[in-house]
């Protein structure tokens, strides 16, 4: 996906639930952050980017996201990639995440406002969910030198999982960080 789909995504998501501020929580969080050429490839295959809402109790705004412009949607089917619409708590993150997410608000996203996860928290999530194409994501941007793996490191004991999934998660850092500052 590129920062131009993902605009496209966010006007899309403003315009169906009237929002002007979208959450995105998943790997493509790192749009808001990194220029399309800054990032590896691993980094922007996918063609959906998850988001959320922060006022949507019962998940009817990304309900309502999943039906228009989800997969298998004309919109998807239109343009080749869509929303993934999900509940806020989807994601395991550090604490504070909050206070850390970035605003991605361009032209392109009017009459939105796009709010990504900082990329060292949308890397965490991913460990923790510890999928194959969620490690190799994670390996990448600590290869290019887009992550700290020292800010990695202190944000894992932050975040409320299995003491196992942390240690694990520590080893993966260490020995997929060769190179300490």
């Amino acid at each position: 996906m590129t920062r131009e789909q993902l605009e496209h995504i966010l006007r899309a998501a403003s315009t169906i639930t009237g929002e002007p501020d979208v959450l995105i929580i998943g790997s493509q969080s790192v749009l808001g952050s990194f220029a399309d050429a800054d990032l590896p490839a691993e980094a922007t295959s996918s063609m959906e980017a998850d988001i959320a809402f922060f006022d949507d109790p019962a998940d009817a705004k990304a309900d309502q996201v999943d039906g228009a412009i989800g997969e298998l949607s004309m919109f998807h089917e239109t343009f080749g990639y869509y929303a993934q619409g999900v509940s806020i708590t989807t994601a395991v993150l550090p604490e504070g995440w909050r206070d850390r997410v970035v605003a991605f608000a361009t032209p392109g996203t009017a009459p939105s406002r796009g709010l990504c996860l900082d990329p060292h928290d949308c890397v965490i999530s991913k460990l923790v969910a510890g999928r194959e194409k969620d490690l190799s994501f994670a390996a990448a941007l600590l290869r290019e030198g887009l992550i700290d793996p020292h800010i990695l490191a202190s944000r894992i004991g932050t975040v409320d999982a299995d003491s196992r999934v942390i240690e694990k998660i520590r080893n993966w850092i260490a020995s997929n960080h060769r190179h300490p500052r």
